[in-house]
């Protein structure tokens, strides 16, 4: 085994495309602001002080982040775990973002990069209630860089496709792995848990 360097890389890849390079863009256009608007689902990446990375899946109703101008998204935060391992990274490391938005059924992705800072505002948050709740906070994200990915890697994977969805029944719940895991709480089946989830939307 041969663990690649630096100075390797070139030796294995070509050289991109010069379009690959002039892709990217310091703001988002029409289209990139048409496919936010058609995704109902990114992952956020942050990363925190001490150099560690966190992703975050994220999701709601399509088009739940808002382009508020080609140079800012807002980013509705939504009931989840209550680590909130993205929003100490913000406010103690860089407040460097990124983002990846997928929309359903096509292979394309757009990946946004900014700084992003946390607020509070009544009127912004009134204005994003969905499933009956307000957000507890909003995500403002200042866009540095915008460019779609190509749709290789969902190709690959037929992400889209019916053919390869698998029956939730495969594994157990997340309830039952983590109570393997950690021996913490009472195991609850997967009904269960999608009833609760559906509360808690």
């Amino acid at each position: 085994m041969t663990e690649i360097a630096i100075d390797d890389l070139r030796t294995i890849y070509p050289a991109p495309h010069e379009r690959v390079i002039a892709k990217a863009r310091p703001t988002l256009d029409v289209h990139s602001a048409k496919f936010i608007g058609l995704s109902p689902f990114c992952v956020l990446a942050s990363s925190g002080p001490d150099g560690t990375v966190d992703a975050s899946p994220r999701g709601g109703g399509v088009g739940f982040v808002r382009v508020a101008s080609p140079t800012e998204l807002q980013m509705p935060d939504r009931p989840g775990n209550n680590r909130i391992d993205t929003f100490q990274n913000l406010l103690t490391g860089s407040g460097y973002v990124q983002l990846i938005f997928f929309v359903p059924g096509i292979d394309d992705t757009l990946r946004v990069s900014g700084t992003a800072r946390l607020i509070k505002d009544d009127a912004l948050m009134a204005s994003m209630e969905e499933f009956g709740k307000l957000p507890r906070a909003v995500l403002s994200i200042t866009v540095t860089e915008a460019y779609f990915h190509c749709g290789k890697a969902l190709m690959r994977s037929k992400l889209w496709s019916p053919k390869v969805q698998v029956k939730r029944s495969v594994m157990p719940s997340i309830s039952e792995m983590v109570h393997d895991q950690t021996k913490l709480g009472e195991p609850v089946g997967q009904a269960e848990i999608d009833a609760a989830y559906r509360q808690q939307l």
